[in-house]
């Protein structure tokens, strides 16, 4: 049996890039080339990453994890967030048509 989810996000949540950007690399005193090279990826898969122009995989939630001291899922979550939201702003009109099911 599912629960009813009540609660309606009226923003976008925050991309994991820019919390990235905006709390990780000052606390360390990192840049895009210093993140980089610490996580062992490219300069250009991490500036995608801090302008949102790519998604956070599992891949880098366990890079990310590990090099800041937090899980993989604290990074897949914030993702999942985004993702979620993104669907329900692009498919609003198709959901809303949908009828639930009721249990017999």
């Amino acid at each position: 049996m599912a629960l009813p989810n009540s609660r309606v996000l009226t923003r976008r949540p925050t991309h994991p890039g820019e919390m990235i950007r905006g709390d990780f690399l000052p606390d360390y005193q990192l840049t895009v080339a210093g993140l980089a090279e610490a996580a062992g990826v490219s300069r250009q898969s991490v500036n995608e990453l801090l302008r949102g122009r790519r998604a956070v995989s599992p891949g880098m939630a366990l890079r990310l994890g590990r090099l800041f001291g937090n899980s993989p899922e604290f990074w897949m979550n914030a993702q999942r967030a985004v993702d979620l939201y993104d669907a329900g702003q692009r498919l609003k009109g198709d959901v809303a048509r949908i009828k639930p099911l009721r249990v017999a």
